[in-house]
């Protein structure tokens, strides 16, 4: 394209040629000028939209503005989905937890009245103390990470526990093959273990057990949980009951005056295995009790809990 450019004042005239590179320069210039105003446009719109209060300009600032609680409410639900999620784990682990805490309580023999109350739903227990000097907002990552830190420590307590509830289990397994239920229920001793004067022979003996007197037939009950080995009519102990409650440990149970299990018989602590008598080398009414340990007598009273 040629331009043609005529004065006046000298008569003369000048021709200008464009070619492409004139309007390739000259498209670059619109170009970043109208870049410029658009960039200058949006600043002006979104620093004075408020002031302003044209429609148009509210209703762009108004869709932007729910673009972006739109995204937040995202951002935020995400975050709290997670945390449901966490927060159902840790009422499970809770619930365990009141469950182990039964279990024990019932193991370790304590009644729900010596247990502490359970807080009331939605009722914290009672803090305080001075206003902090300082502090802030937790943020959401914070937050998750105390609560992840949390489910951390509840599972590590409900490992614990579980292990305690094991221990506690084989205790109390172990205690009732443990021959420490008196045999005579509210009983008391006529005739200590070891060395005494004979009934019979008025010379110094080692007695071997220790004797409860008793009116005849009342019931004779098995010290600890086991198995019957002996149940005859022994010449010096009358009718006597063996019960062999493992690891070598067994009891004997003498002078009855009726039997009630036999031979292989399986008894449970506290059953009822004969009656008083005074069958046997006996001067009245009484049951006569021995533990023995590898055939060895050892010392009932040393078993056998504290009655009343």
């Amino acid at each position: 394209m040629n331009i043609i450019f005529v004065s006046s004042a000298t008569a003369q005239a000048r021709s200008l040629t464009l070619d492409w590179r004139h309007w390739t320069l000259g498209g670059l210039g619109l170009l970043v000028l109208f870049l410029c105003f658009t960039l200058l446009f949006n600043y002006v719109t979104l620093r004075y939209a408020a002031a302003i209060k044209h429609p148009l300009l509210q209703a762009i600032l108004l869709a932007d503005q729910r673009a972006e609680a739109a995204k937040a409410q995202e951002l935020l639900q995400g975050h709290l989905n997670s945390m449901a999620v966490k927060l159902g784990e840790l009422q499970a682990q809770v619930l365990r937890l009141d469950w182990l805490g039964e279990r024990l309580a019932k193991l370790a023999g304590l009644k729900p009245q010596e247990l502490p109350p359970p807080l009331e739903p939605g009722v914290a227990p009672g803090v305080g103390g001075p206003a902090p000097t300082s502090a802030r907002d937790l943020s959401a990552d914070e937050f998750a990470l105390l609560l992840a830190s949390l489910s951390r420590q509840v599972e590590q307590r409900s490992d614990q526990l579980g292990v305690l509830e094991a221990l506690l289990v084989t205790d109390s397994a172990y205690r009732k093959f443990l021959p420490s239920l008196s045999p005579i229920e509210d009983g008391w001793f006529s005739s200590n273990f070891g060395w005494r004067i004979d009934p019979f022979t008025g010379q110094k003996s080692f007695h071997e057990g220790i004797d409860f007197p008793a009116d005849s037939g009342t019931p004779v009950l098995a010290a600890a949980s086991g198995k019957v080995v002996v149940a005859e009519v022994h010449p010096a102990y009358g009718k006597l009951v063996e019960i062999d409650h493992g690891n070598g440990l067994v009891s004997r149970y003498a002078h009855n005056s009726a039997l009630f299990v036999k031979e292989g018989d399986l008894v449970v602590r506290g059953q009822r295995i004969g009656m008083v008598g005074s069958s046997g080398r006996s001067t009245g009414p009484h049951l006569h009790f021995e533990v023995r340990l590898n055939g060895v007598p050892q010392n009932p009273a040393r078993f056998l809990q504290p009655t009343g």
